[in-house]
């Protein structure tokens, strides 16, 4: 089954509780909430007081994705805000291992991600450590961008690696036009940010993407 996870980056932060509320309402099952440090990527963004904020608000996931340089030194404040999925970058400057190993002892799934210049086999040796693994099919860092055609074989590789069980999940210039594309390289979970949100009927825009 595809997921759909619409990346709060986009949305309308004057109306983000209703706007959350109207794409669980139509379906999308995760909340994607990218956290940018504007040390490990370019852009800054949410900290946890605005998870935790909004968590009351919905029921959805809550798909946490640290483009931060040092993850392992808020994995408590994320938990706390009521992430249920922690997903950080394999290259980040916290050591992997601990990283994934405080994520899951608090109860909250793993994923690890990579960008499009970084390579797929990196991921490989925590295969059964990690519940997710996030392919950027942009650079990290801001939203609006193109998909990267490029990153389909990184899709297709880690499909094959991982196994039928793993979600494998894209984010990047993802649109109701060429979701199948990442589809049918192995994804099974898309994030959309601007196709969703910035939609002038969001709930449709949800539909496309599911139906």
């Amino acid at each position: 089954m595809i997921k759909l996870a619409p990346s709060m980056l986009s949305a309308d932060f004057a109306y983000l509780a209703d706007q959350i509320k109207i794409v669980e309402s139509a379906g999308a099952q995760y909340l994607h909430i990218d956290v940018m440090d504007g040390h490990f990527v370019p852009n800054m963004s949410f900290a946890a007081p605005v998870i935790k904020s909004i968590r009351p608000h919905s029921s959805m996931v809550f798909d946490v994705h640290l483009m931060i340089s040092d993850p392992y030194r808020y994995i408590d404040d994320f938990v706390k805000a009521g992430a249920d999925i922690i997903t950080f970058h394999v290259n980040s400057d916290s050591d992997v291992d601990a990283t994934i190993e405080k994520i899951k002892s608090q109860g909250v799934k793993c994923g690890l991600a990579v960008n499009p210049d970084v390579d797929i086999e990196l991921l490989y040796p925590y295969r059964d450590k990690i519940d997710m693994v996030l392919i950027m099919s942009v650079f990290a860092g801001f939203g609006g961008q193109s998909y990267i055609p490029d990153v389909n074989e990184k899709i297709k590789k880690a499909r094959e690696f991982f196994g039928p069980d793993m979600d494998i999940q894209v984010d990047g210039g993802i649109n109701a036009q060429n979701k199948d594309i990442p589809v049918s390289c192995g994804a099974n979970v898309l994030v959309a940010g601007t196709a969703v949100f910035g939609a002038d009927d969001i709930a449709q825009a949800v539909a496309d993407f599911l139906n």
